[in-house]
């Protein structure tokens, strides 16, 4: 299957092109998941004309396999677990609380690194576009619109340029707006459908970050 995108600055200008009718409107902001969402995120909030924040959101992986995510914690301290996978997995609480303390501890990290002392956007009243580079089972989106949605928000949007079929269809009774650009039937990992698909620094973070956040 050819691959949908050249990398993620490539992807964010295609899925702002699906954002257009809430480009410039003054209650809209943007958050992108790091690492990431961010590049995506940052060509969504310039062609939007919006500011740019970051929502740290970190998955809680299976020991031994991390990719393989059993749930996931956000800003706020919100943490979101799929029961049936944990349980299937025999996962015990010790273990599932462990791995949370780990990844909540990276989670305050990043939110460090990536903001410093500023304090994070009022999402209070705001059109929020909550913005990823995919979706692939939808743990670490699912968990940023619950971490959200505590902070009172008057709508959130979740926009990706890329998801498997499922996991897009089980954001449309979550969310007030859901843009997937696109959701091949062969879905198999978010990565594979991007030409280049490396990591994002947390320097590059900070330096999107800066340039846009205050827009």
């Amino acid at each position: 299957m050819p691959r949908a995108f050249r990398d993620r600055s490539e992807a964010g200008r295609r899925l702002a092109d699906a954002l257009r009718h809430l480009a410039g409107r003054p209650d809209v902001l943007v958050l992108g998941l790091p690492r990431g969402g961010v590049p995506v995120a940052s060509e969504v909030a310039r062609a939007l004309r919006a500011p740019l924040d970051v929502f740290v959101v970190r998955k809680l992986g299976v020991p031994g396999n991390r990719e393989l995510a059993f749930g996931a914690i956000a800003s706020g301290g919100v943490r979101v677990l799929n029961e049936p996978m944990a349980i299937g997995l025999r996962l015990p609480p010790a273990v599932i609380d462990a791995v949370s303390a780990a990844e909540r501890e990276e989670l305050t990290r990043r939110e460090r690194a990536y903001r410093g002392d500023a304090p994070p956007l009022d999402v209070a009243g705001k059109t929020v576009v909550l913005v990823d580079d995919g979706l692939a089972t939808g743990a670490s989106m699912r968990a940023a619109v619950v971490a959200l949605r505590a902070r009172g928000p008057a709508r959130i949007v979740v926009a990706v340029p890329t998801a498997a079929p499922e996991a897009c269809d089980d954001f449309r009774d979550e969310v007030d707006e859901l843009v997937c650009a696109e959701t091949p039937a062969h879905f198999t990992a978010v990565g594979e459908r991007y030409d280049d698909f490396r990591d994002t620094s947390d320097e590059e973070v900070r330096t999107l970050l800066t340039g846009l956040r205050a827009a």
